[in-house]
C-alpha cells in the first residue's frame, strides 16, 4: 500500500513539474492559465510609472534588480479576494529573499482598494488604473478582462511567468522560487 502512494505522489510530482518545464512553449494556452516563458521566449517588463492607490509614485524601473511579482485586481472580483491571504503571506516570506510584489488595482476607486489591503494585510504598493492605462501597457501579455492576473519577472526585467486567473499560493511560490534561480 505504501508503494502504491509513493508511485502516486510521485507521478503526480512529475506531472507538476512536467508541466512547469513546457507550458507556454508552443502558445496553446496562451489565453488561460499558466505560461512559462523560458530562455529568449521571456518578455521585456514594460516602463511603468505612476500614482499608487495611496497617492505615492511607483516607478517599475526601481525594482530592476529584484523579482518581481505583478498582481491585477480589483475589490469587487472574487478571486482576487481567494488569493488576497496568500500573496500578502507570500509577500512577507519572500521579501527577505528581494522579491518585491506590486499590485495594479483595476476599475476600483481608492477607498475600496485601500479598504482591500488594509482587510487582506497588503503591505506591497498597487498602482491606481481606474483608467486603465497601466494595464494596456499589458496589452499582448494580460487580457483586458482578465482580472485577477498575476506575472512574475526576473532581476533582469524580463516576464518569466504568467498565470490567467487565480493563483494557486503552492503554484506562486515555485515560480517565484524557478525565477530566482534564473539569475
Amino acid at each position: 500500500m505504501l508503494l502504491i502512494i509513493v508511485s502516486v505522489v510521485g507521478i503526480g510530482w512529475w506531472q507538476v513539474r512536467h508541466l512547469k518545464a513546457t507550458a507556454g512553449n508552443d502558445g496553446s494556452n496562451a489565453g488561460v492559465g499558466l505560461t512559462l516563458y523560458r530562455g529568449d521566449a521571456g518578455i521585456a517588463l514594460p516602463t511603468i510609472s505612476g500614482k499608487t492607490v495611496d497617492g505615492k509614485s511607483l516607478d517599475l524601473a526601481d525594482l530592476h534588480g529584484h523579482v518581481l511579482v505583478l498582481n491585477v485586481w480589483g475589490s469587487w472580483c472574487a478571486p482576487c479576494r481567494a488569493e488576497a491571504p496568500d500573496l500578502s503571506r507570500i509577500a512577507a516570506e519572500t521579501a527577505p529573499r528581494g522579491v518585491r510584489f506590486v499590485g495594479i488595482d483595476v476599475r476600483d476607486n481608492p477607498a475600496a482598494a485601500r479598504a482591500f489591503a488594509s482587510n487582506y494585510a497588503i503591505t506591497y504598493p498597487s498602482f491606481d488604473d481606474q483608467n486603465g492605462l497601466v494595464l494596456a501597457q499589458f496589452t499582448g501579455i494580460i487580457p483586458v478582462s482578465a482580472v485577477p492576473s498575476t506575472l512574475v519577472v526576473d532581476r533582469a526585467g524580463v516576464i518569466r511567468a504568467r498565470v490567467v486567473g487565480q493563483v494557486d499560493g503552492n503554484t506562486l511560490r515555485g515560480l517565484i522560487e524557478d525565477t530566482e534561480k534564473l539569475s
